[in-house]
């Protein structure tokens, strides 16, 4: 006897909507299995004697679906090999069911023959009932599974196994992150059947809903306000490729890589300003800008013909893959310093083929405190590097006195090529001071700029406050101010 599965769908109305042939197996076979007897066409086919058995009763054991699906995958497979065995699913066996998805993979690995009967799929009812030409273009999504990043704006949206009030809670809860709040969606149930019910509503009333159950879907319309898709990532592209187009902005057409250099230097201060003064708006506001430059250098690659933001996101989501193992991966890591080290080996495995220098990946274009920075941490990572601090104070003293020396009279210095090169080499030696206790020396030196602002915007508003101007100050009042500006914590 060939082992053998049919499936068969029991549309998605009553029996009116049921195929013929479907009809007739099921009212001559001696058994049947159904996923649910929760469907509108199954109390009909029972009173003309459907003889059957039901997985409801799965579906209370478990709290995951998972477990669900998993164990009627298994009492089918185990059954077929005894019997010819009839298994019903809702609307079509080939549209949001996990079960015949699993048993379609895992039946020829038992030996057992999967063969799909017909069946009208639920959406053509509710194509028909919503008056909806799906070529369109639509979305069907598993509302028990609904994320928000696969959720297209512009496309009719079908949410299907919202069965009751906490799943529609969670539906809801994701749309509210990508849809304003009183956005109108449609709730459809039983779609096609004589107990069909429609009913429009704004988005936050969603799981107040009273008629709810497994013959419910939720239909959220394709979004046409251009304020709601503000939000949405393709559209900013798209905004940047007309910018750039053929009747797009003068500026932005005329743009090159090299041109667009210093503006992402700006932007990236500006963030690093936000930061440091906690304020989160203008945070939001400045990484906007960041994103701006990248996307303006993605479109340039793209008008070019070299490269996409797809590249630039592929190269990306590679690299952190690839660079984080212990959590893509098997390899342990339990500390950020782990993490760190196995980056760096990693980040020079990747490269050793390309630069022989451990140096070489420093960038020139790094401001020179930060670039000195990391030329040490690099040198420091193979012992290059005292193994205390008072060596690297003892240099920065030897670096002042050298310096002092090419000034000849520091009464009237006369700066020199030599005094310019010690001047450097101080700097570096202060720098390395700042890595051994942790400080990072462009932190350091712009928390002092912001610091010698605020204190000299105090003496501004004094000598503003004088009547008298800045040249009718002596240096020893200007002093005085600086020092009350002190006083005040500024």
């Amino acid at each position: 006897m060939e082992k053998k599965i049919e499936i068969l769908g029991l549309g998605a109305g009553d029996l009116d909507q049921l195929p013929f042939g479907v009809y007739k197996k099921l009212l001559s076979a001696k058994h049947v299995y159904l996923r649910t007897k929760e469907h509108p066409v199954v109390p009909q086919l029972a009173e003309q004697g459907l003889r059957f058995s039901s997985f409801d009763g799965v579906y209370e054991k478990h709290q995951q679906f998972a477990d669900v699906y998993d164990e009627i995958v298994h009492v089918l497979l185990d059954k077929a090999q005894t019997e010819q065995v009839i298994y019903c699913v809702p609307g079509h066996p080939l549209v949001a069911e996990m079960t015949v998805q699993m048993l379609i993979e895992q039946g020829p690995v038992q030996g057992v023959t999967i063969a799909i009967g017909g069946g009208q799929s639920f959406l053509d009812a509710i194509f028909q009932a919503l008056k909806i030409d799906p070529v369109e273009g639509f979305q069907l999504l598993d509302g028990t599974n609904l994320q928000a990043d696969d959720v297209q704006q512009t496309q009719h949206l079908f949410i299907t196994q919202v069965y009751d009030q906490f799943v529609a809670s969670e539906v809801k809860l994701t749309l509210m992150t990508r849809y304003p709040d009183d956005y109108e969606v449609w709730m459809v149930t039983a779609a096609g059947s004589s107990a069909e019910e429609i009913k429009k509503f704004p988005l936050y009333e969603l799981d107040r809903q009273a008629f709810i159950s497994n013959l419910t879907s939720v239909y959220v319309p394709p979004v046409t306000e251009e304020q709601i898709l503000l939000k949405n990532f393709a559209n900013l592209r798209e905004i940047i490729a007309v910018l750039r187009g053929p009747e797009g902005c003068p500026w932005d057409k005329e743009q090159t890589h090299e041109s667009l250099k210093k503006y992402l230097i700006e932007e990236t201060f500006e963030v690093i300003e936000a930061i440091d003064r906690g304020d989160i708006d203008h945070l939001v506001e400045e990484l906007g800008d960041v994103l701006l430059q990248v996307l303006l250098h993605a479109q340039i690659g793209e008008d070019e013909g070299y490269f996409s933001i797809e590249d630039v996101i592929a190269g990306l989501s590679a690299k952190m893959i690839r660079r984080h193992p212990h959590v893509f991966g098997s390899v342990q890591a339990e500390t950020a310093e782990q993490v760190v080290q196995n980056w760096e080996e990693i980040k020079q495995t990747e490269k050793q083929t390309e630069e022989q220098s451990l140096l070489a990946g420093v960038s020139l274009s790094l401001p020179n405190l930060m670039r000195a920075y990391e030329l040490q941490k690099r040198a420091a990572k193979v012992g290059f590097d005292w193994k205390e601090l008072k060596p690297a104070f003892e240099k920065v003293k030897e670096e002042l006195k050298e310096f002092e020396a090419e000034l000849n009279d520091l009464r009237n210095p006369t700066p020199t090529v030599e005094a310019t090169k010690e001047f450097g080499d101080l700097l570096f030696a202060f720098v390395n001071v700042a890595r051994f206790l942790n400080i990072h020396p462009e932190e350091a030196l712009f928390a002092t700029n912001e610091k010698f602002i605020r204190r000299f915007r105090y003496v501004e508003e004094m000598v503003k406050e004088s009547g008298r101007s800045f040249q009718e100050h002596t240096l020893e009042e200007l002093d005085h101010y600086w020092d009350k500006a002190k006083q005040k914590g500024l």
